[in-house]
């Protein structure tokens, strides 16, 4: 009998344990993004949390361990994402476009994220230099990257020249840009770069932006 149930109540631990990490990476993302990493408060974590701050430091180690858990679970979302993109289907064109588009779509989903990463430029990327996770973690999205503007130069639709790495920045820095500065944008244009009403419009505008670039006629005299 005990050797039946035993393995039932360790198996009813881990998810016990599994729970109150996942609860508490939801509460730290929300803190650490609305206060910033020097702001955030590891008290105020707890407090929002079935836990304590002692059992936090257990699971983590320490408000800089937190901070990179969290760091590592939202990249994460935008890997996992990358990874399950299907565009094998697609001609060059279309599937840039579809890989633009979820950079947009998740950018837009996550603002969060936005700020984390602000954040974590602010400190000098120290966290995520740190992370052995975050080092091997890459982005699936540039061996996609690579393989469509390969197709896309072999079939002579792409006469650019152009680095996956470089093309990744252009796509990340337009989605990026909508969501971290919409209120600055906003207060100095009269312009709310995440209207609803005007979402299409920015998402077609980026990929039609990505298109001309790989497709511009660079022929010089």
């Amino acid at each position: 009998m005990t050797s039946v149930e035993e393995p039932a109540r360790t198996g009813g631990r881990i998810r016990d344990a599994a729970r109150t990490k996942a609860e508490i990476l939801d509460v730290a993302t929300q803190e650490f993004a609305r206060a910033g990493y020097d702001g955030a408060r590891v008290d105020e974590i707890a407090a929002r949390t079935r836990t304590t701050k002692r059992m936090i430091y257990y699971y983590f180690g320490g408000k800089e361990q937190l901070f990179t858990a969290v760091l590592e679970r939202a990249y994460g979302v935008i890997r996992k994402a990358e990874q399950q993109l299907d565009v094998e289907h697609l001609d060059p064109v279309a599937a840039i476009r579809r890989l633009a588009e979820l950079t947009f779509d998740h950018h837009e989903q996550h603002p969060d994220f936005i700020r984390l990463v602000s954040i974590e430029n602010i400190h000098g990327a120290e966290h995520i230099a740190a992370s052995a996770k975050l080092g091997k973690i890459g982005s699936p999205a540039l061996d996609v990257i690579r393989r469509i503007l390969e197709s896309g130069q072999k079939s002579g639709l792409f006469t650019a020249d152009v680095d996956a790495v470089d093309l990744h920045a252009m796509i990340s820095s337009f989605c990026f840009f909508r969501v971290s500065n919409r209120h600055t944008f906003g207060a100095l244009f009269g312009r709310d770069l995440v209207d609803p009403t005007q979402r299409e419009h920015y998402r077609n505008m980026l990929g039609d932006m990505v298109i001309a670039y790989l497709t511009a006629d660079r022929a010089t005299d």
